[in-house]
């Protein structure tokens, strides 16, 4: 089929037409939209402030509700010590005065020179005590009950501390102990026996094997006095 130019000129100007026509009703729709948003809008503005005037004041609300009050009167609260300590607290604190007092009252000798082997390992055996006890030491047969690590501390706070846990055994029934006093410049290596030899309840005691220290520390057995005694 053929088309005159003036067929295709009506054509084109009826499909102007609709197009104009869909553009128009857009532009319609768009505005009654924004115009029922801006109804909506204001709607709820005047919905709101209808209910600001209803409602009370919230700090009105709130006297309301306490209803009248008094203002609190600042007392002062004073704290008084009874004079008597609960059993617990006095057995505690017997127990802490004692202890204190059977640490400052022993004091290891910095002058005593004990007569002890100097070649191979140091090892001691008090008199009256069984030697093959220092062979079960070396050998591992005693494993420490408790372990005194006496690194960075000095010869005053070292002495302390080993009296303290010799005080210690007897209260926590440790039979064997091990004492670390490192090798660093040999202070500690050379006074630690020698402070364990003037103690009553040390029985002997060898060189650490190495699991527990070797050359940097000592093993001790303890003489225990009371009936935990594991011998």
């Amino acid at each position: 089929m053929f088309y005159t130019a003036s067929m295709k000129n009506k054509a084109l100007k009826s499909e102007l037409s609709s197009i104009k026509a869909k553009v128009r009703a857009n532009i319609e729709a768009s505005a009654q939209s924004k115009n029922q948003q801006k109804i909506i809008d204001e709607s709820l503005q005047k919905t709101n402030e209808s209910i600001k005037e209803v409602l009370p004041d919230e700090k009105q609300l709130f006297a309301d509700a306490v209803g009248q009050v008094k203002p609190l009167v600042i007392d002062t609260v004073r704290l008084i010590k009874s004079g008597h300590k609960s059993n617990t607290s006095q057995k505690n604190d017997q127990e802490y005065n004692k202890a204190n007092k059977a640490i400052a009252q022993f004091h290891f000798s910095d002058e005593f020179e004990p007569n002890l082997n100097k070649q191979g390992p140091m090892k001691y055996v008090r008199e009256g005590v069984d030697s093959f006890e220092v062979k079960n030491l070396r050998r591992g047969y005693y494993r420490p009950d408790l372990i005194l690590d006496l690194h960075g501390l000095d010869q005053h706070q070292a002495k302390k501390e080993l009296a303290a846990l010799l005080f210690a055994c007897q209260k926590e029934h440790a039979q064997c102990i091990c004492v670390v006093h490192g090798i660093g410049s040999h202070i500690l290596k050379n006074k630690v026996p020698h402070w364990l030899v003037q103690h009553p309840d040390v029985m002997a005691f060898h060189q650490a094997p190495l699991e527990w220290g070797g050359n940097g520390a000592i093993l001790a057995l303890i003489e225990l006095k009371d009936k935990y005694n594991r011998n």
